[in-house]
């Protein structure tokens, strides 16, 4: 079992940037965030794998940047240039079955969630 918690969320103006950090339990090859709006899917926005294998949403694709640290079991997310329909609810999550690519975007532990919102 992988716990999962995310914490960096918060208020931003159009255009502002917020990092996302998450703490993980355990090692997991595969890392991503995901995010979700009431109503809607919950839907993958970048994956990392341990060897630095990185993949993004079309719609964050040169704003958003993933990275991971290995040692300390740890995810990041750096956010640009925040759009106002880039505010959900952000999740952490990993993949320790290891059946998928981790762009696949199938992952079977998530945290808790990281309010973002971005005011336009």
């Amino acid at each position: 079992q992988v716990q999962l918690a995310e914490s960096g969320g918060g208020s931003v103006q159009a255009g502002g940037s917020l990092r996302l950090s998450c703490a993980a339990s355990r090692y997991a090859y595969c890392l991503a965030w995901f995010r979700q709006v009431p109503g809607k899917e919950r839907e993958g926005v970048a994956s990392i794998s341990a060897n630095a294998e990185i993949s993004y949403a079309y719609s964050v694709k040169g704003r958003f940047t993933i990275s991971r640290d290995n040692a300390k079991n740890a995810l990041y997310l750096q956010m640009n240039n925040l759009k106002p329909e880039d505010s959900a609810m952000y999740y952490c999550a990993a993949d320790a079955l290891g059946a998928h690519r981790c762009s696949e975007f199938v992952y079977n532990y998530y945290g808790q969630g990281t309010q973002v919102t971005v005011q336009g």
